[in-house]
């Protein structure tokens, strides 16, 4: 197996002026997510410095009218038609323009803006964040799927519009700061942390075991529900290192995952020098966030830096493999390339959905994850993805295997 070929990403120059005066003009996708509130606050702290043009969401079209009246949004839009009663009753009288369906939440990310924010999970916000590239606007970057499932075309898209890619997961956010635009060929090795979630200290068979309710408390985050599950099996990490792979073209020999329970250290880079640079910052999403709404300047997020003398002592620690096979497994999705990340990741959301509903233990999550991988090598249906039709074909094979794998 040979690592993905890494592709040309835009300059990451912290120079760059910020786009237009005044006001800066979001999009937000994924607005009523945990990443679309922080947002909110982060806008409520410095409102002479945002506003929002247009906002969207999954399916809750209640909680979409909220945010879009809360915000001041001037276009709301529902990917799951199934929402959008809730949505145009909520609206009603406002003034604020609703819409559903996928064509939609494209339409939320094209409407005039100069950042787009993608926050929408799972595979629905490809399609809107990979429009939003296509048209050369900055996006920040939360929705995993986009890089997960078409990486390399993510990339290049990005490089033939001049679209500004701005990491806003905190590990790749703080990566992002610490390459401050040196080239990526000096780097030695880039590494991403985890807090080791829920089961760092348990044994094998203990997480393979565990419930649902011990696997959603996460000893850091507050995330939703998918997300949660995925930092217990440590997969969100190796999805994490496909994400680090493509928008830093870093190849995937030189990626590699540290648990760090503190949650301080959120990413570091040793360059060819002898020098390791870190990002550092306190386990708040608002950090992040307020430097991708501000970029290239700073406002205030409301999160507080870290006390690292009051903290005494950060720790650091190998993952383990053997204990989270769903590292392993993602590790040789990357190794593999072509559309082997796409059907990781589908069955995946599949799988994590099953043991949310009851349907399958904890420690079955990894096992189903790859047998639909070996079922689709078996039938050849993991090509390398020329468009993100053929992309999002692969995510939907996956689904329909992993879900009949669950019959």
């Amino acid at each position: 197996m040979t690592a993905l070929k890494p592709v040309p990403v835009p300059s990451f120059d912290e120079r760059t002026p910020a786009p237009g005066a005044g006001q800066k003009r979001l999009a937000i996708l994924g607005a009523t997510g945990s990443i679309g509130r922080s947002c909110a606050q982060v806008i409520a702290g410095s409102p002479d410095r945002f506003a929002v043009a247009s906002v969207a969401s999954g399916r809750d079209g209640a909680a979409l009218a909220r945010a879009a009246l809360a915000l001041g949004a001037d276009f709301a839009a529902v990917a799951d038609p199934a929402g959008y009663a809730d949505l145009k009753s909520g609206l009603s009288g406002s003034g604020v323009e609703a819409a559903a369906g996928a064509d939609a939440v494209v339409e939320a990310a094209l409407r005039p803006a100069d950042l787009v924010v993608s926050a929408i999970v799972g595979a629905v916000g490809l399609a809107p964040t990979f429009a939003a590239i296509s048209a050369g606007r900055a996006v920040a970057l939360a929705n995993k799927e986009t890089l997960v499932c078409a990486g390399s075309l993510v990339m290049a898209a990005a490089q033939q519009a001049g679209a500004r890619l701005l990491p806003m997961d905190s590990e790749h956010n703080a990566i992002f700061q610490a390459l401050g635009g040196r080239d990526p060929a000096s780097i030695v090795r880039m590494t991403i942390t985890a807090s080791g979630g829920p089961f760092r200290q348990w044994s094998a068979e203990r997480i393979a075991s565990a419930t649902r309710a011990e696997a959603l408390a996460h000893p850091k985050w507050a995330m939703g529900p998918k997300v949660t599950i995925d930092s217990a099996s440590l997969m969100n990490k190796g999805l994490e290192l496909i994400e680090a792979h493509h928008l830093f073209a870093v190849p995937a020999e030189r990626l590699a995952v540290v648990v760090h329970p503190q949650s301080i250290v959120h990413g570091f880079i040793a360059f060819v020098d002898g020098s390791l640079i870190a990002g550092l910052a306190s386990p708040d999403m608002r950090t992040p966030i307020a430097h991708c709404l501000a970029y290239p300047e700073r406002v205030h997020s409301g999160a507080v830096a870290p006390d690292l003398a009051s903290l005494a002592s950060l720790t650091f620690e190998n993952a383990d493999l053997v204990k989270f096979p769903a590292l392993a497994l993602a590790i040789s999705a990357l190794a593999e390339g072509g559309g082997a990340p796409t059907a990781l990741n589908a069955a995946n959301e599949v799988a994590v959905a099953a043991f949310l509903d009851g349907r399958i233990a904890f420690g079955a999550i990894v096992g189903l994850v790859a047998r639909t991988l070996e079922a689709m090598r078996a039938a050849a249906e993991i090509s390398i993805p020329a468009t993100v039709a053929q992309a999002l074909a692969i995510h939907h094979i996956a689904r329909d295997r992993t879900t009949g794998l669950l019959a």
